[in-house]
């Protein structure tokens, strides 16, 4: 998917606690070039940028927030000012935040087994 992924690319995950978001996000981070191991869940920071990839992923978690006013808080309408692929986990929290043209990634839980589905 990482591969296919052209620039200023935004993608909602959409899914229940330890559905594999942040795995998600690790395997893109080796689609562009980035060591997956340095990918960690942002749910204490909200967002972490991973620079020197094919393209630069930024990787938010919304699971705290409560609050559009929150997201805008952090800055959040600057990230979409440079190319990049953003990675937003918990996305559907805030739809009227995501921009147009943005993936919305669910995975869901079904057995042993993680089902993926994507719509734009």
């Amino acid at each position: 998917m990482a591969e296919a992924i052209a620039g200023d690319t935004t993608l909602s995950l959409e899914g229940p606690l330890g559905a594999g978001k942040t795995c998600l996000v690790q395997g893109i981070a080796a689609g562009v070039g980035l060591d997956p191991a340095m990918v960690s869940s942002p749910t204490f920071t909200l967002v972490h940028e991973y620079p020197g990839g094919r393209l630069p992923l930024v990787h938010f978690d919304l699971y705290r927030l409560n609050s559009e006013e929150e997201l805008a808080s952090l800055g959040y309408d600057e990230y979409f000012e440079r190319p990049a692929i953003r990675a937003i986990e918990w996305g559907d929290k805030f739809p009227g935040a995501l921009p147009g043209g943005a993936w919305r990634i669910r995975i869901s839980i079904e057995g042993e087994h993680r089902r993926i589905r994507g719509t734009r």
